[in-house]
């Protein structure tokens, strides 16, 4: 059982549901606490947002999982979980060249990384995952608490993962 989730950009989600993404990039919203994203927790679920995404920050490879993200998307006030990731290291890219180099690991252009690792101070954490697939979907309801640029959400009702398959990448 898992509450606690992981607001991502729902086509990153996709790509790390079909095991064409391995990692995950974080810098921290701005409705974290001190604007500060902090790895602190080791499994999580995925929980797909849609506000900040954009074509031209998603490799052309990977428009078809954006497209694909906007028509699974559920109706408005409910947030679909399929899957979760469990975390198995966790660095820090202190040089843009670093972040650079996981390209062929995630589906953001280069121009997103570089924005993302210069926002504020530089930088970008970097999770390495492995993603399982829930044994069936759990549809949950968006409260507004929930809302906002931050990255953890903790749910009201855990989320069973019994009988959850491994992603393969």
């Amino acid at each position: 059982m898992l509450s606690i989730a992981f607001k991502e950009w729902a086509v990153i989600c996709e790509a790390l549901s079909e095991g064409r993404q391995s990692l995950i990039l974080r810098k921290g919203g701005i409705s974290e606490e001190g604007s500060v994203f902090r790895p602190e927790h080791a499994e999580f679920l995925l929980y797909p947002t849609y506000f900040h995404e954009h074509h031209a920050g998603v490799k052309p490879e990977f428009l078809p999982l954006l497209e694909r993200a906007e028509v699974a998307k559920p109706a408005a006030g409910v947030v679909r979980f399929t899957h979760f990731v469990r975390v198995e290291s966790v660095t820090q890219a202190t040089q843009l060249e670093d972040a650079l180099a996981l390209d062929a690991r995630h589906a953001w252009t280069p121009d997103v990384v570089k924005q993302r690792f210069h926002y504020r101070t530089p930088g970008l954490f970097v999770l390495n995952v492995r993603v399982f697939r829930l044994a069936r979907p759990v549809d949950a309801v968006d409260r507004p608490e929930y809302a906002g640029c931050k990255t953890w959400v903790t749910l009201d009702t855990p989320v069973d993962t019994e009988g959850a398959t491994e992603v393969k990448r």
